[in-house]
């Protein structure tokens, strides 16, 4: 079969998708990946055929609400140009949807680590967040009829759209221990894990950061920025938490901008790479805003997390975080009374706590075992037949 992936070119949203088509690949499919001209390295270390889309930022995630008519008109385009029999996307990337319908092809989406919309059933005691289930799936049902209607496609319902963002399936990446519980994931929703793929790490690029570490010898925190959603960012904190104590910091920018540091906080290493497994590696610790690639990236490695939510999915994965027991969670302000400790405490209690550890451990270790690259193939070449 012919199967085109189609996710967001971001890594959270990419890697994933890679992950599944290398297992499509190996059972002897033909996989094309289509996405921005930038990932066209990343796809080819996956060892899978690239095929860069005309449209540069449509397949952005930090710009997805607005280039829905963008990823239409390049996902079909490359479905017809590589014959696809069926499509995999992910979340965010609503204009493979209606491009799926149009061409007749079955479609499954990659989800995030845990569900953002209504259950079926169960989750009537969940703590009330700033942002609902029930409003973030119908910020997106509304934005995908919106989307309908500039394509000139035939009008849905409330209760049609919010289907048709599943897909033929929605497939969640993260594990039944981080949803609400007693919760029941609607029909079309399915756990299979994390997809975990990255490239691999340069020789080069880790011996300079080992010998970078290696100057103070101090324990290492893993720290993975998120989007902040208009929240002071974490920098501040991080001055706090790195200056003048036992720990040294690793931080991922991601999608934040480069910002000049204090050249006295020697003890904060800011990188940008396309892979953090070596970096957690040699972390004690993980300090996220709680978005999905540094918990799984945690869970996978065995790593005790502190979050520092802020919005978005980020509140509902920090709170099923902290209720399975993986987590700490940091303080608003350095000057919480909720650590008195100071900041060498707050980390040394995250990064020690015997029970987060042994929580860590067992469900890592069950995410790992349920080699969900394989059950997503499987699923993809279910709805393809």
């Amino acid at each position: 079969m012919r199967i085109l992936l189609a996710p967001m070119s971001d890594p959270g949203f990419l890697f994933p998708a890679l992950a599944v088509g290398r297992e499509l690949r190996r059972r002897g499919h033909q996989v094309t990946v289509a996405g921005r001209p930038g990932a066209a390295g990343v796809a080819e270390a996956a060892g899978l055929e690239f095929r860069p889309i005309g449209a540069d930022e449509g397949f952005d995630a930090i710009r997805w609400y607005r280039e829905g008519e963008a990823q239409y008109r390049a996902v079909r385009e490359a479905a017809r140009a590589t014959g696809a029999d069926a499509l995999l996307t992910s979340v965010l990337c609503q204009g493979a949807l209606p491009a799926a319908e149009t061409l007749g092809l079955p479609v499954a989406v990659l989800g995030l680590a845990t569900h953002l919309w209504p259950y079926a059933s169960g989750g009537e005691g969940e703590p009330p967040q700033r942002s609902t289930r029930e409003w973030r799936q119908d910020e997106m049902a509304d934005r995908y009829r919106k989307l309908r209607a500039d394509l000139g496609l035939a009008a849905q319902d409330e209760a049609a759209a919010r289907r048709a963002l599943l897909g033929d399936g929605f497939l969640l990446r993260g594990a039944a221990a981080l949803e609400f519980p007693g919760a029941v994931l609607p029909e079309g929703v399915h756990q299979i894990g994390p997809c975990w793929w990255e490239p691999t790490a340069p020789e080069g690029e880790l011996a300079a950061l080992d010998e970078r570490l290696a100057r103070s010898g101090k324990p290492v925190v893993y720290v993975h920025l998120g989007r902040t959603f208009d929240h002071p960012s974490l920098w501040s904190w991080l001055a706090r938490l790195f200056t003048g104590t036992p720990w040294q910091a690793v931080v991922e920018l991601g999608r934040t901008p480069d910002l000049a540091t204090d050249p006295s906080h020697r003890d904060l290493h800011a990188v940008r790479k396309p892979w953090m497994g070596p970096l957690l590696d040699r972390a004690e610790l993980v300090l996220t805003n709680a978005t999905t690639a540094p918990v799984l990236g945690a869970l996978l490695h065995r790593r005790p997390l502190l979050v520092a939510p802020t919005g978005g999915e980020q509140l509902l994965l920090a709170a099923a975080c902290l209720r399975a027991g993986i987590a700490h969670l940091l303080p608003d302000s350095p000057d919480s009374p909720d650590s008195p400790g100071g900041p060498a405490e707050l980390l040394r209690a995250a990064a020690t706590d015997p029970s987060v550890r042994a929580r860590i451990d067992s469900l890592g270790r069950s995410m790992t075992d349920r080699q969900s690259a394989f059950q997503a193939a499987d699923f993809v070449e279910k709805i393809a037949r």
